[in-house]
């Protein structure tokens, strides 16, 4: 008998770059597939890999409690209409809400992905402290229902499910990241100069973004010659979005070359030299696996997600997070030595390929499906 598995995420091309190849690797193993989510250019590429699409229009960033109520009835509708054998619900609107609609159907099995307890967890604005005490009591309740296990991707958020909210071991799984592909993103020497070193991401100021003009800018002020690349987009759903003026403002003083969105990333670390995030807090991000498998060094903060691929002084550096000095003193220290940079390259590569990759990944995975169905 095929069981059935239903992907619940927020954004069509969030399902193509993070969690395809794993729908692709259950499909593989026999299980029929479909996913429920917003579906906005991405559709076709999702439904020429043999799924079937359900169009969701979730808004990531929306607080409107008559809009929020229509989204959870109509994922309640499609758990219904479809009757799953099992869901996997990525990130924490999805997990919150797919939950929910669960619970009103006991036989569906759930997944639920927290892929870094994100935005919430780590802004200090007053509105996100309160959604914060809200989410908290929502997960004790939620995920410690029967035939729920709950994933995470580094050590600081297993320990929050499980010391803060009480989830049992039983309930929980570390599975560090979302894989990747290291055919794709193959090993590569390092390019001819000029030295180029790029933080790709979301533009938010939870990624430091902000940190890493202010470094960038300190060492232009030293004299050393270096292209700094800010390479993504904002996200207007997300409160700590940054505006397109302040991009504006950072290109026209020369500190930064603001690229935007690249559709070819495996290229774009072949021609980069050194990665950068210095987050404030990740689940464990995608980008610098990325850039560790092209063979890249990475500098980056040591807080929860990048401190899971970055071993200090082996394949990058670790700053404290917030902080500007640091991160410029682990800037110049690269951009000053290209021995170092290869170096770090490599173990970078040798890292990925014994921790990240995609079979790794998908195989830790595939195994959490059919230990629910065994329970």
């Amino acid at each position: 008998m095929t069981m059935k598995l239903l992907f619940l995420v927020t954004e069509d091309w969030y399902f193509c770059s993070h969690r395809m190849a794993l729908a692709q690797a259950a499909q593989a193993s026999g299980y029929a597939v479909s996913v429920l989510c917003r579906v906005k250019h991405h559709g076709d590429v999702i439904r020429d890999a043999g799924f079937e699409l359900i169009d969701l229009p979730m808004r990531r960033g929306g607080l409107n409690p008559a809009r929020e109520w229509m989204t959870l009835v109509r994922i309640w509708q499609v758990y219904r209409r479809l009757k799953p054998d099992l869901v996997h619900q990525v990130a924490v609107k999805p997990v919150v809400y797919g939950s929910l609609a669960a619970w009103f159907l006991p036989t569906i099995k759930q997944v639920n992905l927290l892929a870094g307890l994100g935005t919430v967890f780590s802004a200090r604005h007053w509105k996100t402290s309160v959604l914060k005490f809200l989410l908290k009591r929502l997960f004790r309740w939620l995920l410690r229902q029967p035939h729920v296990i709950t994933v995470v991707q580094n050590r600081q958020d297993y320990a929050v499910l499980t010391e803060q909210l009480g989830l049992l071991p039983q309930q929980v799984r570390l599975i560090k990241g979302s894989g990747v592909d290291i055919e794709q993103f193959g090993y590569s020497a390092m390019p001819p100069p000029p030295l180029r070193l790029a933080l790709v991401s979301r533009l938010l100021w939870d990624k430091g973004i902000a940190e890493f003009v202010a470094a960038a800018r300190l060492l232009k002020q030293k004299g050393l010659q270096f292209q700094a690349l800010l390479v993504g987009e904002p996200d207007e759903e997300n409160i700590r979005s940054i505006g397109v003026e302040q991009l504006k403002d950072w290109q026209d003083e020369g500190v930064v070359d603001c690229v935007g969105r690249i559709d070819d990333v495996a290229a774009f670390w072949r021609s980069v030299h050194i990665a950068v995030l210095p987050s404030y807090r990740e689940g464990l991000p995608k980008t610098l696996l990325e850039a560790a498998a092209s063979g890249r060094p990475i500098i980056t903060t040591d807080t929860a997600g990048c401190n899971e691929i970055v071993e200090h002084e082996v394949n990058g550096l670790l700053v404290p997070v917030r902080s500007v000095p640091p991160l410029a003193d682990a800037l110049e220290r690269l951009v000053s030595n290209p021995a170092l940079c290869a170096q770090m390259g490599k173990a970078g590569r040798t890292k990925v390929e014994t921790e990240f990759a995609n079979a790794l990944v998908f195989a830790q995975t595939l195994a959490v499906y059919r230990e629910l169905f065994n329970d």
